[in-house]
């Protein structure tokens, strides 16, 4: 592994041994479960030891003679200072995480700490791209898109059939927009925060254009993999439903909900299984397909895992998006002019401009701090399983220059 925060050379998996000069333990199996320890081969304990701290490596001072000293037997005090009984030493940590198996609680904070430690960066393209897509979703939204049809709410038989689908329709159209700007929006900070996570890990700066030269060749490759992604989530949900619409009647859309409950668990389970594509596009320079197949290869035997630590990333950001945006909908509430008393009494869909700007820059608040969570998230998940995996902690230790990891060793 080389020191650039792609760990990797282009088009190559250091996992898949095509690096043959970096030593490492032997690749498990593909069905193997992955481990709870780190790697094998550690440095002196000493080495692993903070520079600051005393009494804990191989030249510590003797402990001074007292009722606990080891000459007065195998009591307690001898077991805190024997080898024996010390366990483990605690594994190196250059950056914003310990270079072994992670914690749930240990991937959020790693997350929490590199907004923290490159929080100018961070900030930088959070703030910058979540202005711009809610600035292009609004005026979208209040130029762009057509008239909402009438409603007619006595209306009965094939005219509240028309209305509905009608109604349908402009909703789909209405909601396109956003969708296909937030994915822009998530695929470009995605992208970047990435690389600032890969370096954060190393504890190594990054400024925002070093992130952005770096992420700069990966978008195209990101954004085939996010559409690939919606393509084959599409595909399956038109799958499920299909035969139900096909037979119509009672029976057609029983047989259609069931579909659409089967296509929704397959989706489901295909999003965790390829849930680390991306950072494994990102870090490894790897092509579509192949980081697909990294991702499977990663989760394997870790699914419910990887699910738990989503579901608690998502549970997090609902958290935040309630906290958050609540307060800023009050206000927007308050500054309203009467549109939204409009929509809630009479159905209609346009908010005035104080609303509509002041749910805006709620967004943005919101985006600025979730956008960082989730990429943090997704990247450290990606780290860990390597490492638990791969031994990828010798080749972070290496790029990080820790002793006792030289290229030679």
């Amino acid at each position: 592994m080389n020191d650039t925060p792609g760990w990797a050379s282009p088009g190559s998996a250091p996992s898949d041994g095509q690096e043959t000069g970096v030593p490492r333990p032997s690749e498990p199996a593909d069905d193997a479960t992955p481990s709870g320890t780190w790697a094998s081969k550690q440095p002196p304990a000493g080495q692993w030891s903070p520079p600051s701290s005393a009494g804990t490596g191989p030249t510590a001072p003797p402990p001074r003679p007292g009722r606990n000293t080891p000459s007065q037997g195998p009591g307690w005090g001898a077991s805190a200072q024997g080898p024996a009984w010390g366990g483990p030493p605690p594994a190196a940590k250059p950056g914003v995480i310990p270079l072994r198996p992670l914690g749930v609680g240990e991937i959020l904070e790693g997350a929490v700490s590199t907004m923290r430690a490159h929080w100018r960066t961070v900030l930088g393209i959070t703030l910058t791209v979540s202005v711009v897509a809610q600035t292009a979703i609004l005026l979208v939204q209040r130029y762009l898109l057509p008239e909402p049809p009438s409603i007619d709410r006595n209306a009965t038989g094939s005219e509240a059939l028309h209305q509905a689908t009608e109604s349908l329709r402009y909703s789909l159209l209405d909601s396109a927009p956003p969708l296909l700007i937030s994915m822009l929006a998530t695929i470009f900070t995605t992208a970047v925060l990435t690389v600032v996570i890969s370096r954060a890990v190393l504890g190594r700066p990054v400024t925002l254009s070093d992130a952005w030269a770096e992420a700069r060749p990966r978008l195209l490759p990101l954004l085939g993999l996010t559409l690939l992604l919606a393509v084959m989530a599409g595909a399956i949900i038109t799958i499920g439903i299909l035969p139900g619409f096909l037979i119509g009647d009672t029976a057609g859309l029983g047989l259609a909900f069931l579909g659409l409950l089967a296509a929704g668990a397959v989706f489901f389970w295909l999003m965790v299984r390829f849930i680390l594509a991306s950072p494994a596009l990102m870090l490894e320079r790897q092509s579509i397909t192949a980081s697909m197949r990294r991702s499977a290869k990663l989760v394997r035997g870790a699914w419910w895992r990887t699910f738990g630590i989503l579901a608690l990333t998502w549970l997090l950001t609902l958290i935040v998006t309630l906290v958050v945006g609540v307060p800023f909908g009050l206000v927007a509430v308050g500054l309203d002019d009467g549109s939204l008393s409009a929509f809630l009494t009479e159905g209609a869909t346009e908010f005035g401009w104080p609303f509509l700007i002041v749910s805006a820059i709620g967004d943005v608040v919101v985006a600025a701090i979730t956008y960082p969570l989730s990429a943090g998230v997704m990247a450290l998940l990606y780290v860990d399983q390597r490492i638990r995996r791969e031994a990828l902690d010798l080749d972070l230790a290496r790029a990080a220059g820790l002793p006792g990891f030289d290229d030679k060793s």
